[in-house]
């Protein structure tokens, strides 16, 4: 057969075109199989470079909403200003990775032998390209990932020598931090690499400051909470397999599971949240992915930010210590008003933009149902759940009532035995991580320029205003 005919019948067996984002982008199929992620990335970019000009010049002039003054005094909530295609949240939908919803990415994201939740391998592809991956593209950048697993010894070092007092986040942003050390972007921009270039050795540092997250992660773990030696990462197991594995709980598959779904559900929520939007920011200084990623796991330390599950499995500990633990509905409620009328917030309700049940909460619930419907804490989640919405629609406390992320996921870590909640953020940084970098490697291939927002002072607002309506 001759290579006009090969490409003819390759490009005939490809599947439906899915629209993400506005635009056309073809599922993977038999014609990229053989493709590694890098090689089907740069195939990617002419046409997304093409497609950026393009709505550019459609619709680069036009009015994307007003602003108001409140809006700069109230940390720019709802703020129209960064461009983030790994993920949109919509107030009444949820998030979308590349145009699917959750439950989408379970259905049709490789999973692993014998496993039913998605493979983070597989979200990755799909936040990068917008595409569906194949088993075997999936299973060759787990590979690539165990390849790229091993921590320069000096960064070991490091790890090693922090107290176990040092917080497991701050020792985290200590070690991505070191890695800049061998970073192939600083070095290739060093080397005057052309700008239009910028995105290969971004997009090495990505798949490395990936790679290295379970050792990092594992290391943090053992050393603060002495659980022994970590173990060698396996060459021949996924991602999450690896890391619950350097966790300590890689022979219980339930666990190894749930890192599977945790991983995807977290890996990304929109470019506006403290984490992205730091990465994204520092990015555009060009600086590296470490540095970049580093200072946005400095921001996901927060407590207004990543903190926000532990804080609710204390809420939940604190009431059955309290009320029991297997409390009436009507105990509930009194210590859930108790709550309300002490001046507090009921922890893991609510979202900045969600108007409805998170579909992070509900996939949790889900697994769950299936893994430990007998859990006493999850039984008591599951009442809150039913109670929650109608008290704060009665007290007038929030405008979503609905339950988002963080008040499940520290109930299923808990219950298989990892109830060091101060470990906790470490978990979502390596997941979020996924997210920032696929964002990383688009902006410099897209040639998305420096961040610089005009500011104001309060004098100067009052200025403009002075003497208008």
């Amino acid at each position: 057969m001759s290579s006009v005919a090969a490409r003819s019948l390759l490009q005939a067996s490809r599947p439906t075109v899915l629209r993400t984002a506005g635009r056309q982008i073809r599922l993977s199929s038999t014609a990229s199989k053989t493709l590694s992620l890098k090689e089907r990335l740069a195939e990617l970019i002419p046409k997304e470079i093409e497609n950026v000009k393009a709505t550019r010049a459609a619709h680069g002039k036009k009015s994307f909403g007003p602003v108001v003054v409140d809006q700069l005094y109230g940390g720019m909530r709802g703020l129209p200003a960064l461009i983030w295609d790994g993920s949109v949240l919509d107030a009444d939908e949820g998030i979308r990775f590349r145009g699917k919803t959750i439950p989408e990415c379970q259905e049709l994201l490789p999973k692993a032998p014998g496993g039913s939740e998605p493979l983070p391998e597989g979200l990755f592809w799909l936040l990068v390209t917008g595409e569906i991956p194949t088993q075997a593209q999936v299973d060759a950048l787990s590979k690539e990932w165990a390849a790229r697993a091993a921590l320069p010894e000096f960064v070991e070092e490091i790890l090693d020598r922090c107290p176990p007092t040092l917080h497991p986040m701050s020792q985290f942003s200590l070690a991505v931090t070191a890695l800049n050390h061998n970073s192939a972007f600083a070095k290739a921009y060093q080397d005057g690499i052309p700008k239009k270039d910028y995105w290969g050795p971004t997009f090495e540092d990505s798949m490395d400051l990936i790679a290295k997250l379970p050792n990092i992660a594992g290391r943090i773990y053992r050393n603060v909470f002495g659980t022994g030696k970590l173990p060698a990462i396996d060459a021949t197991k996924d991602y999450s397999y690896n890391l619950a594995t350097l966790l300590g709980f890689g022979e219980n598959p339930a666990f190894v599971e749930l890192m599977r779904l945790y991983i995807t559900i977290h890996s990304d929520h929109e470019g506006g949240n403290v984490s992205a939007h730091t990465g994204k920011l520092v990015g555009s200084a060009l600086s590296d992915p470490f540095l970049a990623y580093s200072a946005a796991l400095n921001g996901l330390a927060g407590p207004l930010h990543g903190l926000a599950n532990q804080e609710v499995l204390l809420w939940l500990k604190k009431m059955q210590s309290k009320i029991g633990e297997e409390p009436t509905d009507q105990e509930v409620k009194d210590y859930i008003w108790a709550t309300l009328k002490g001046g507090q917030v009921v922890p893991g309700y609510g979202h900045a933009v969600l108007r409805k049940t998170d579909p992070r909460y509900t996939a949790q619930r889900e697994f769950a149902l299936k893994h430990l419907p007998e859990d006493k804490m999850f039984k008591l989640v599951g009442q809150i759940y039913n109670l929650v919405p109608d008290i704060l629609l009665e007290a007038g406390k929030a405008k979503n009532p609905w339950p988002n992320v963080d008040a499940h996921s520290g109930v299923l870590l808990t219950h298989y035995g990892m109830d060091q909640m101060q470990f906790y953020t470490v978990l979502f940084g390596v997941s979020r991580a996924f997210g920032v970098a696929a964002q990383l490697i688009w902006d410099r291939a897209l040639g998305a320029p420096l961040e610089r927002p005009k500011s104001y002072s309060t004098a100067a607002i009052q200025k403009i205003f002075e003497n208008k309506q």
